[in-house]
């Protein structure tokens, strides 16, 4: 996977620690992580860049042949 087909977006699990979510392609898909066992909780500010993060993901995904 090269790099400018991930991004990482921040934000705070339930117990309001930094960690980071990140969003993917794979043969075509868009997938995200969270934090392992946590709700992801993004200020609006975060909700923007994930927003950002999936349109991009979706369009690179879009060009990506399926396997």
């Amino acid at each position: 996977m090269s790099a400018s087909k991930e991004w990482q977006v921040s934000c705070r699990d339930i117990a309001s620690r930094r960690r980071d979510m990140t969003v993917f392609v794979s043969q075509g898909h868009v997938v995200i992580t969270v934090p392992p066992g946590e709700a992801a909780v993004l200020t609006p500010l975060e909700v923007g860049r994930l927003r950002a993060a999936l349109r991009d993901a979706v369009v690179s995904a879009s060009t990506t042949p399926e396997v």
